[in-house]
C-alpha cells in the first residue's frame, strides 16, 4: 500500500467499491444479453465469426461458449454456466439469469450501507432453504412415456419452434426407453447422432437400428437385404504388405505367377470359409440374406467373389460401430474366420442401402432387441442441422434426468413463485436473525428473475402476471405462467416440467458464484499463472 493511500483510507475504500461495481455490472451486462433467451417466447441470437461465419441459436450454452467476451468476471460466469449445461444438459441461461440477478438485488442493500458479507451470509441461508424446500416441492414419479414426453417437450421448446419441437420429442423419448434396461441407467451413448444434409428438419427420424456413414464398394452388390444374418469382421480379405521391411525376389515369370498365386490363395482360403458358412444358415433360401461387416479392408478381387455368392458386404466401418453392431444385431465380432459357427452371426429384418448424390448409407433395421439406437437429423443446410443437433442433445439429457431422479419440479416458474413466497414467510424469517434476513429478502426477490423474464419474452405485462400468480399462489395453489395468455395455470395439468437435477444445481451453482463475486473487492493484475504451484527456477530463497 503506498503512502497516499495510508493517509486517505477514503480513497482505498473507494477504489475497492469501484472494484465491486465493476463485478456487479459485468454480472447484469451478461445477463442482460441472454434474458430474452429465456423460455419457448424467448428471442434467437446471431453469431458472426471473423471469417464470415453465421450461426443462429438460443441455446445459452452454444452462445457462452462461442461469444467472445472480454470482462474477466463475465467469462467466470459464463464458465459456472457451461459446466452447469455439462453437468445436467441444461440450465445454461437461468444461471446467467440467477446470477446476474442476485448480483443486482445485493447492489440494493450495498449502496444503502450494508456489507456484502452480511449479504453473502443471508445468499448461504437462503440456498440451503431453497434446495430443503426444492426437495419438498418436487413430484415423485416413476418412468412413464406420457411424463418423458412432456419433460422432453418442455426443453425442446425452449430451443426450436413449437411444430419442429413436437415432431422430435416422440423420437427422443422413444431413443431413451428403447435403451433403457431398468434398474441399470441408461447410457446415452447407445444413443448414435447422425446428420444427412437432406430434406428438411421435420424428417428427422429414430431408426432403432443403425446408420452406417458408408455404403458397398462394388456396382452388382445388392441395394437391399432382408431376413439378413449379419457377419461382423475384423479380419483383412486383401493382400497386405508385411509390418516389417522385406522383399520377394524371384529369377523367373514362373516363380513370379507362383507368388502372386499362393498370396490369393491365402485371401481365398478366408472367403471360402465366409461363403460355406453362408450356405449353412441360408441354403437356397431366396427370402434369407447374408451381410458381412468387415472392420478391415476388401479387396476387388475379394468383392466379386462374394457378390457371386449373394453376399451384401461393407468394409472399413468404423470401430464404435462394429461395436454397436453387436448390441443391435447380436452375434460377436470375430478376429479370425477359423471358427465360424452360426452362433457368432446377429440378424437384421432389412438392411438396403440409401444414396443421396454422391454419398451413400446403410441402414440396418428391423431387429429383435436394439440396445443401441440411432437418430438421423435432417436439414436442409448445416446450419439447421447444427440447431437441431444441440437441441437433441439437451431433450435427450431431460428424459435422461427424470429417469434418474424418478421426480420432475412443475415448470413455467412455478417453483420460482412459491419458493419466493416461503423465504418471505413469517414462519422462516423468524428462524433468520440479524442482518442476514436482508441477504435472504434479496434472494427470494432474485427468484422472481425467471417468471419475470418468461412474462416479458412472452409480450406481457411483467407486474400483472407476477401480481396474479403471487395471488393464486397464496390460496396454496402450485401456478405457472401462461405463456400465450399470461394468466396463471396449472404446470402439472400442462404437462409443463422442469427437471429436478437442472434446478438444484442452478441454485447452488448461482448463489456460489455470486458469493465469490460480492467479496472479490479488487482486481489484480497477475503475473502468468502456470498449474503447478512450486517455486519457479528463479524462485529461490536469498
Amino acid at each position: 500500500m503506498s503512502a497516499a493511500q495510508l493517509l486517505n483510507p477514503k480513497a482505498e475504500s473507494r477504489r475497492r467499491g469501484e472494484a465491486l461495481k465493476v463485478n456487479i455490472s459485468a454480472g447484469e451486462g451478461l445477463q442482460d444479453v441472454l434474458k430474452s433467451n429465456l423460455g419457448p417466447s424467448g428471442t434467437i441470437k446471431m453469431l458472426v465469426d471473423g471469417a464470415g461465419a453465421i450461426k443462429l441459436t438460443k441455446d445459452g450454452n452454444v452462445l457462452l461458449r462461442e461469444m467472445q467476451i472480454q470482462s474477466p468476471t463475465a467469462v467466470m460466469i459464463a464458465r459456472a454456466a457451461t459446466a452447469q449445461d455439462d453437468i445436467t444438459g441444461d440450465g445454461t441461461t437461468s444461471v446467467v439469469l440467477m446470477v446476474g440477478e442476485l448480483l443486482k438485488q445485493a447492489d440494493r442493500y450495498i449502496t444503502e450501507g450494508l456489507h456484502p458479507r452480511m449479504i453473502t451470509d443471508g445468499y448461504e441461508i437462503a440456498k440451503t432453504e431453497t434446495l430443503k424446500f426444492l426437495d419438498s416441492f418436487k413430484l415423485k414419479r416413476e418412468v412413464d412415456r406420457e411424463l418423458l414426453l412432456s419433460v422432453a417437450r418442455t426443453s425442446l421448446a425452449t430451443k426450436l419452434n413449437n411444430a419442429l419441437a413436437e415432431r422430435l420429442t416422440p423420437a427422443i423419448v422413444d431413443a431413451v426407453l428403447s435403451i433403457y434396461r431398468p434398474p441399470a441407467k441408461p447410457d446415452l451413448f447407445m444413443v448414435e447422432i447422425m446428420q444427412m444434409q437432406h430434406r428438411s428438419a421435420s424428417d428427422t427420424t429414430l431408426i432403432k437400428g443403425l446408420a452406417l456413414d458408408h455404403g458397398a464398394r462394388h456396382p452388382d452388390m445388392p441395394k437391399r437385404v432382408e431376413n439378413a444374418f449379419i457377419l461382423t469382421l475384423n479380419v483383412s480379405l486383401e493382400y497386405e504388405k508385411s509390418e516389417v521391411n522385406s522383399g520377394f525376389y524371384y529369377s523367373s515369370a514362373d516363380q513370379r505367377e507362383k507368388l502372386v498365386e499362393s498370396e490369393r490363395r491365402f485371401v481365398d482360403d478366408k472367403l471360402r470359409k465366409i461363403v460355406d458358412l453362408k450356405k449353412e444358415v441360408c441354403g437356397n433360401d431366396p427370402k434369407k440374406g447374408f451381410v458381412v461387416i468387415n472392420q478391415k479392408g476388401i479387396d476387388p478381387l475379394s468383392l466379386d467373389v462374394l457378390v457371386k455368392n449373394g453376399i451384401f458386404a461393407l468394409r472399413r466401418a468404423k470401430r464404435r460401430n462394429m461395436e454397436r453392431l453387436q448390441l443391435i444385431c447380436g452375434g460377436a465380432a470375430m478376429n479370425s474366420v477359423e471358427d465360424l459357427t452360426p452362433d457368432v452371426l446377429g440378424w437384421a429384418g432389412q438392411v438396403y442401402e440409401h444414396q443421396l448424390g454422391e454419398e451413400k448409407y446403410t441402414f440396418i433395421e428391423d431387429v429383435k432387441d436394439p440396445k443401441s439406437v440411432t437418430l438421423l437429423i435432417k436439414g436442409p443446410n448445416a446450419h439447421t442441422i447444427m440447431q437441431i443437433k444441440d437441441a437433441v442433445r439437451d431433450g435427450l439429457r431431460s428424459a435422461y434426468n427424470m429417469i434418474i431422479d424418478k421426480s420432475v419440479v412443475p415448470g413455467a416458474g412455478a417453483f420460482q413463485i412459491a419458493c419466493a413466497a416461503h423465504l418471505h414467510g413469517e414462519a422462516f424469517r423468524r428462524e433468520v436473525k440479524g442482518k442476514a434476513k436482508y441477504g435472504v429478502s434479496a434472494f427470494a426477490d432474485a427468484l422472481l428473475i425467471i417468471p419475470k423474464t418468461l412474462a416479458a419474452n412472452s409480450g406481457h405485462d411483467i407486474q400483472d402476471s407476477l401480481a396474479a400468480l403471487q395471488d393464486e399462489n397464496a390460496e396454496g395453489n402450485t401456478v405457472g405462467l401462461n405463456l400465450v395468455t399470461g394468466e396463471p395455470m396449472d404446470p402439472v395439468q400442462e404437462g409443463v416440467y422442469d427437471s429436478f437435477r437442472v434446478l438444484r444445481n442452478c441454485i447452488a451453482s448461482s448463489a456460489g458464484i455470486a458469493s465469490n463475486l460480492l467479496l472479490c473487492d479488487e482486481l489484480l493484475k497477475a503475473r502468468q499463472m502456470s498449474k503447478s504451484q512450486g517455486p519457479g527456477p528463479g524462485d529461490g530463497e536469498g
